[in-house]
């Protein structure tokens, strides 16, 4: 593979996202998660995945020079309902999926951290949705997973203002489980992982098909219209001045366009 790394020990899948230097979340990414998953699923010598970033992050978030390629909002949406496609995927995943998040785990890298069924982090991590500072808005089902975690009014706080959380503010506002220094992290994790995977792969699977019960319609339209919005964002005049901004490293100006 091109893009991860994957160790199995004592039925547990470490998969290392290994795009340096952000691990930043391109198409060329995702088709190999999903591939990779593929894989997984039918192997019965994996009990529990972790995902983890190799490197200094989890990952810093979608690869914003891919989106100079995108020549129409449609196509924008696009990009995003096959995102949301393999995030939901992981989140139903029949087997459990632990995000180990040291460094910073920031746009598409959050929406992937909170794919899975569970977060772990470095107390000293930042996790955040700064979409808004390109004028876009995040395109995985962030918009729909982010309240679920910390309620409407912190998420609406870190959409507006895109300001990261740490680790430790995270597992306050219900976003992660448990969060530990950065050395101790992998131990930490993997000892989780370990005992998660002792217990029955049977029972692990129905309580994951009830867990996602819990989601209904108005979720799931929160989703398929964000995917159009999406789209609508890329295509505006602020938008595209985000994405140039970003791409030369400079503040946008934004019209209201």
């Amino acid at each position: 593979m091109e893009f991860f790394k994957v160790k199995l020990a004592d039925y547990i899948a470490t998969i290392s996202i290994n795009r340096p230097p952000a691990n930043a979340l391109s198409t060329a990414v995702l088709k190999e998660l999903t591939s990779l998953l593929d894989d997984i699923e039918k192997d019965d010598n994996v009990r529990v995945l972790v995902i983890h970033g190799e490197g200094r992050f989890f990952s810093a978030g979608a690869d914003i020079k891919e989106f100079t390629t995108i020549n129409s909002g449609e196509e924008f949406s696009n990009l995003a309902r096959q995102g949301q496609s393999l995030f939901e995927r992981m989140e139903r995943f029949p087997k459990p999926i632990i995000a180990s998040i040291h460094g910073a785990a920031l746009g598409g890298g959050l929406e992937l951290a909170m794919a899975c069924h569970f977060r772990l982090v470095s107390n000293k991590a930042k996790l955040g949705l700064p979409e808004l500072q390109l004028g876009l808005i995040p395109g995985f089902a962030g918009t729909a997973r982010l309240p679920r975690y910390v309620g409407v009014a912190k998420a609406a706080q870190m959409l507006w203002t895109s300001d990261p959380i740490s680790g430790d503010e995270a597992v306050q506002y219900g976003l992660a489980n448990q969060a530990f220094p950065e050395e101790n992290l992998h131990e930490e994790t993997m000892a989780i992982a370990r005992k998660i995977a002792q217990k029955s792969p049977v029972s692990i699977k129905a309580t994951i098909e009830l867990l996602n019960s819990m989601k209904n319609e108005q979720y799931e339209e929160t989703v398929k219209r964000e995917a159009v919005l999406f789209g609508e964002m890329f295509i505006s005049e602020d938008g595209q001045e985000g994405i140039t901004a970003f791409i030369e490293k400079r503040p946008p100006t934004f019209k209201g366009k």
